[in-house]
């Protein structure tokens, strides 16, 4: 897809809403009438119903409404100049989230594979670790705020 100086543009949809999304829609949205790409590459998060070694009866997510979107569109912004991008589309839910619920979807269209496959992988990586959710879980001993985990900073720094 190339915009009307002849460079190329990427489609960037944000959204960060309570509501269930649907996965399909979603990664069929990312190519739809642009045959110029190659491959879709896709992630989707769940909330797991286990924490730290606790079992996680319900995750609840909280954001800055506002800042959050305008966070999000910029570190798309950033997938789209480090990669020849056709689509990027994120999608985070906030609010009380059960276990085996979906929590977060990224998709990158892009005309080939490894593009679409890298920038899916920085977006999520930069979205465990920089993103502006703040995460509580609720577990048999009470509600606790969910830590920043080292593992997800070094996967982040390797970008």
């Amino acid at each position: 897809m190339t915009g009307s100086d002849g460079t190329a543009t990427c489609r960037i949809d944000i959204a960060v809403q309570t509501e269930d999304f649907d996965v399909g829609a979603a990664i069929t949205a990312a190519a739809a009438g642009d045959h110029g790409v190659g491959g879709v590459a896709s992630f989707v998060g769940l909330v797991r119903d286990q924490g730290g070694g606790e079992a996680v009866s319900a995750m609840t997510l909280e954001h800055y409404p506002g800042m959050t979107e305008k966070a999000l569109r910029t570190i798309a912004d950033e997938a789209a100049r480090r990669w020849p991008l056709d689509a990027v589309r994120i999608i985070h839910r906030f609010g009380r989230l059960l276990p085996g619920e979906r929590i977060v979807l990224v998709v990158t269209a892009s005309a080939h594979r490894d593009a679409a496959f890298d920038a899916c992988r920085f977006l999520m990586d930069w979205l465990k670790t920089k993103a502006p959710f703040w995460k509580q879980e609720e577990t048999p001993d009470g509600e606790r705020w969910v830590a920043a985990k080292a593992e997800d900073d070094i996967a982040a720094d390797r970008w």
